[in-house]
Order: structure tokens, then sequence, then C-alpha cells
């Protein structure tokens, strides 16, 4: 199972983006640092407050996520083994934090895109609920059965 760390810098980032977004789905990409065995840390994420409804999210690969993820690397040194890439997420305001087929389809798309070039990819859902960002994290590897994964939301460990 895979563990993924969402820092309180993180989670109060993206409680003003779903606050902001009211009941439009929005979402990003996830960039972690490889902290332990199976755990990640999400170390920053983008936004793309854009493009979604009420029912859907709708994903767009442009350059300003490649300039995104460009200034990342710089900024962690080019430790790539280190810190990379580490999935997509998104808000499912009216709806439970379980992937649509949608959502699947997507994953599998990245994780089998040579382009991407991931050997996998997290997909973390979230929304406010009781007062607090609530998240659901699944796991995509090519040639494995979609996994469940496990969200600890926490202090800052970097």
């Amino acid at each position: 199972m895979i563990k993924v760390i969402m820092p309180k810098r993180i989670e109060r980032r993206l409680e003003s983006e779903l606050k902001k977004a009211g009941r439009n789905e929005i979402g990003g990409i996830l960039m972690g640092e490889h902290i332990g065995e199976n755990t990640f840390e999400i170390f920053d994420v983008t936004v793309q407050s854009y493009n979604g409804t009420w029912v859907r999210f709708v994903r767009q690969i442009s350059g300003v996520m490649r300039k995104n993820l460009n200034y990342f690397f710089s900024k962690t040194k080019f430790q790539y083994r280190r810190y990379n890439y580490l999935g997509e997420w998104h808000s499912h305001p009216s709806f439970s934090l379980t992937p649509s087929s949608q959502d699947i389809q997507t994953m599998w798309e990245i994780v089998n895109d040579e382009a991407v070039g991931a050997n996998f990819a997290v997909l973390l859902i979230v929304k406010i609920e009781s007062q607090s960002v609530q998240g659901n994290v699944t796991l995509y590897v090519p040639g494995n059965p979609v996994l469940k994964g496990e969200i600890v939301k926490g202090g800052d460990y970097t």
C-alpha cells in the first residue's frame, strides 16, 4: 500500500482553492518527495481552476504544467529519484471521494503513456467535508489492479 502524506501547508492551499471553486471541480498535478518505503510526501501541487463544472473536471495538458514541473525539478536540484511527479489530484465537491470510471480511464492513460514516463501515478480526490479537507488516494501501476492508498494529514516533514 502506498502512503501519501499531505502536509498542513498543502492542506491549507487545497482548502483555499476548493473554497474559491465552490461546487465546480478543480484539479492539478501532485509533485512529491519519496521519504520512505512506499511513502511519499506531497511537496507541491499545481491548480487548474478552469474547465471544471459541478459534474466533471477536464484535465488540460499545457505548457504551464510543463513549466511548473521544470520549476519543481530545478528547485529540488534535479534529484529525480527523491523528488518527482507523483500523480494527479482533483475535487469531487458534489460526489463521493471514489474515482469515477472516467477518472480511472484517465489515470490508466497517464501511466501507459510513454511520453509521460511515469512508473506509477497517484490519484488524490479531495473535497471539503465537515469543514476540513478530506481525501482519498488510489494508485495506478501498469499491469496491476487499481490499489487503494492511504492519505495521512499532518505536519510538514520537509
